[in-house]
């Protein structure tokens, strides 16, 4: 049976726009890092897009080395868009990134013109997509100018391959001089992708400011710690988690589920278990509760896990006190 997203599918979500730009965002996107690779069950991945779309998720995020391995989860989701979402492309908005190494060889990492037009042609055919609402330029490379990186996101949407471009895990430093250039050369910077949850705080440290005074968005990743800031670990490491799958690509490992940080996961439930949320929906609050941030990525492994997340949107008010107990279980 063809699939039909429910009627009611914006009447939930919350919109942010993002930046300065007239692109507004759904407050949760969905990221493609994990479970979407050649490994997973291919109708369980059509579920939790199905269950995304209709919570009025309409941003998918993507990159070129989202998988394992490498590029699959960019076949996965162009199979499904194929099959169930062709009709709707037009309300959602599909990101992908390159920035990480693709393939051997000089020309398959980085920030250079050559990988960067190279993976991008790849991700376009991998999705089956024309174009990509937003390409990323995924890490620094601390070899190529950024004048180059830069020039080529600014020809990527002069060549209509992307609507938008942003950057991904850059410095406040590094992102004012991307800034800078994409200005000059007349395609303003979108958006920016760092690391932020609870756990990891550095965006807090200048790029947050950076990018309100410039009129940049702000897209969180690994906002839940890749699942730590959830009940999944609050009593150990269980045998189907993400931390004993041994993934590879970045996944959580086990090492870092440490006792003392079991003991402060534990603390923070607690907190939340008062608030009338589950530990996840907490720490996307958390996040949330900032307005310069316009979305957080969420991942998941079954679509419950959407619905859970989706919760955290009603309420992402803290009291002063609260912030207070969280910065002290933190240290």
């Amino acid at each position: 049976m063809a699939y039909q997203p429910s009627p009611g599918r914006y009447s939930f979500m919350e919109y942010r726009r993002c930046g300065n730009s007239g692109l507004k965002l759904p407050a949760l996107s969905l990221g493609l890092w994990h479970n979407f690779g050649r490994q997973d069950d291919y109708e369980r991945c059509k579920s939790i897009l199905h269950t995304a779309f209709d919570c009025g998720i309409t941003h998918v995020d993507l990159a070129n080395n989202y998988g394992p391995p490498a590029g699959s989860a960019e076949e996965t989701f162009g199979k499904i868009l194929k099959d169930d979402f062709k009709a709707y492309r037009d309300e959602m908005i599909i990101s992908t990134k390159a920035g990480w190494p693709m393939w051997p060889g000089p020309y398959g990492d980085f920030g250079s013109k050559k990988y960067l037009m190279a993976s991008l042609d790849q991700s376009l055919k991998r999705t089956g997509l024309n174009y990509f609402d937003i390409f990323y330029h995924h890490r620094p490379d601390p070899e190529t100018p950024i004048e180059e990186t830069m020039a080529t996101l600014h020809q990527i949407v002069q060549q209509g391959k992307a609507l938008y471009v942003g950057i991904s895990s850059y410095s406040p430093e590094q992102t004012k001089e991307a800034i800078k250039v994409l200005n000059y050369l007349g395609t303003p910077m979108l958006i920016h992708q760092p690391k932020f949850s609870m756990l990891v705080r550095d965006a807090e440290k200048g790029l947050l400011d950076t990018l309100d005074k410039s009129g940049v968005g702000c897209i969180t990743f690994s906002s839940l710690a890749q699942g730590i800031l959830t009940d999944r670990y609050l009593n150990g490491i269980p045998e189907d988690s993400r931390a004993a799958s041994r993934r590879g690509n970045g996944a959580l490992d086990a090492n870092v589920i440490t006792e003392e940080l079991i003991g402060r996961i534990q603390q923070l439930n607690g907190l939340a278990e008062g608030r009338g949320q589950t530990l996840a929906q907490m720490a996307l609050a958390w996040v949330l509760k900032d307005k310069r941030i316009t979305s957080v990525i969420i991942g998941a492994s079954k679509p419950e896990q959407v619905l859970d997340s989706a919760q955290c949107l009603r309420n992402y008010n803290f009291s002063e006190d609260e912030l207070r107990q969280i910065d002290a279980i933190l240290g």
